[in-house]
């Protein structure tokens, strides 16, 4: 069964061609980094409007790469949330509309169930239970997964989500956007020990809190600044990093260890080398096993909507082409949506 996945959440426009759930037959990625650069992240409504210009263009590309034409689709899967409200729904416009044309079946997917599904196209054990810990722009969330399709949100940000975090230090520190690659890079010059900032809520239930750490940073900075003391950016970006990481490691094995399973899968953005460095230590000292996309699918892509909309397919969940947007669509809602089976 070959699976058109449309991805417009937020700032990547994306379209791919899946194969029985597993083989990426094409994988297009357009990136509006350019845009938003300038402004230190990403503006709702230029988002939107670029995503209506390159997505047709795209959906081509990924057709012609797979060998295939809107005839030989087999099944239509779009990202319906969560994510901003004006670039879902361009995503959505579309894939409705070539489910019309074409016949083919259509769904939609749940962007962080996209993101766990990331794993399956690369890791044939990639099978629940598992506890899930999904990291993008604007979520940080843990979740156990017992079955397929079936999340039992553990806990999530209360405040900033990690990318969110990172964009603004990054911002502050002048290091661009996005800040995600720019503080791993220069995390990496850096020693992480050099400052200590706090640990919100370390060791207390699922749940994370960034707000603060991210207050924190940008006080340290002006007291060394005022102090007449240029603060070391690589040693802050890595203090503060290490920080950020440290919480997500302590609370993802111990979500595993409380819920008796002994595997973990990250998704989204664990692009960042010193979280996935830190959470295969973890998982190797308590013998839980850690599976993580490639780098080329951790970021936002529409292989991995392809992928997830295949299995809930091939189940014979069937979406409504009267679906709309739901920029708040939560994970264990992410069936909300759906027909149920056809």
């Amino acid at each position: 069964m070959k699976v058109l996945g449309i991805e417009t959440s937020c700032d990547e426009t994306a379209a791919a061609v899946v194969e029985d759930g597993r083989t990426i037959r094409s994988n297009v990625v357009a990136s509006q980094t350019e845009i938003h650069h300038r402004f230190g992240g990403v503006v709702p409504e230029l988002a939107s409007r670029a995503h209506v210009e390159l997505l047709t263009p795209l959906v081509e590309q990924a057709l012609e790469r797979a060998g295939l034409g809107f005839a030989d689709v087999e099944g239509v899967a779009v990202t319906t949330g969560p994510g901003l409200v004006g670039s879902l729904l361009v995503g959505v416009a579309a894939a409705k509309a070539i489910a019309l044309a074409t016949r083919a079946p259509f769904v939609g997917v749940n962007h962080l169930e996209g993101h766990i599904y990331a794993n399956v196209l690369e890791h044939d054990d990639a099978e629940p239970p598992y506890v899930a810990f999904i990291v993008s722009g604007g979520h940080t969330l843990l979740a156990y997964v017992p079955e397929s399709h079936r999340y039992e949100v553990l806990g999530q940000t209360v405040d900033d989500a990690a990318g969110e975090a990172f964009d603004k230090v990054a911002r502050f520190l002048g290091q661009g956007f996005p800040g995600g690659p720019a503080i791993d890079r220069l995390a990496q010059k850096g020693d992480p020990n050099a400052v200590r900032f706090p640990r919100a809520m370390e060791g207390q239930g699922y749940d994370f809190s960034l707000s603060g750490l991210k207050t924190a940073v940008i006080r340290h900075v002006r007291r060394e600044r005022a102090a007449g003391r240029e603060p070391g950016l690589e040693d802050v970006a890595a203090s503060f990093q290490e920080a950020v990481v440290d919480v997500q490691v302590q609370k993802t094995m111990a979500a595993a260890t409380d819920r008796g399973v002994g595997k973990v899968l990250g998704g989204g953005v664990v692009a960042n080398t010193r979280l996935r460095e830190r959470m295969l230590e973890a998982g190797q000292e308590r013998g839980i096993s850690v599976l993580y996309p490639s780098l080329g699918l951790c970021t936002d892509n529409a292989a991995m909507i392809a992928a997830a909309g295949y299995h809930r397919l091939i189940k014979g969940e069937r979406t409504s082409l009267e679906v709309g947007a739901d920029p708040g669509l939560r994970l264990d809602a992410s069936t909300s949506h759906s027909t149920g089976p056809a």
